[in-house]
């Protein structure tokens, strides 16, 4: 119950964020679909609800957007680039990265940071061993892709979800 809870203001400020309009046929609406969204999907998205009373983790969470906004222009860019320049190196294959993130919801946030990155796309998630396989456009060994990908997102999710 409190899963669904959570969830249903999380939609809701989201919902009020997207419209930022406080018209009462938006609030109105805005609180149907938070409580269809709650009804449907609350048991599936927080295991742990005390963690969402923990205001530090917001502010993590407000410096994580910035970060990956950034990361995701460097990446349009590098990707644009190789597609424009023959010369530079496209060898795309499956690299397998290791994780230290444990929770459901980290390990989901992290694998979707990865997807929503240009030249890379998460594959599959072994949760039981720490491991994501990543299809990556310039394929290299495992420490560097785990540096190079994995690392800048994980040190921040690990303080909002663990």
């Amino acid at each position: 119950m409190k899963s669904r809870i959570a969830l249903f203001i999380l939609a809701f400020l989201v919902w009020m964020c997207l419209c930022w309009s406080f018209d009462w046929q938006h609030v109105f609406i805005g609180v149907l679909v938070a409580c269809f969204i709650a009804f449907m999907t609350g048991d599936m998205f927080v295991e742990r609800t005390h963690l969402l009373r923990s205001p530090k983790r917001y502010f993590w969470f407000l410096y994580y957007i910035p970060l990956f906004v950034w990361e995701c222009f460097k990446a349009n860019i590098d990707v644009a680039y190789r597609v424009g320049h023959p010369d530079l190196p496209i060898k795309p294959g499956i690299v397998k990265v290791k994780t230290k993130l444990k929770s459901d919801a980290g390990l989901t946030f992290l694998a979707n940071s990865i997807t929503l990155t240009p030249g890379t796309l998460s594959v599959d998630v072994d949760k039981e061993n720490g491991f994501l396989y990543v299809h990556w456009i310039n394929a290299k060994d495992i420490e560097r892709a785990t540096q190079l990908i994995v690392h800048k997102f994980e040190r921040i999710l690990k303080r909002i979800f663990e």
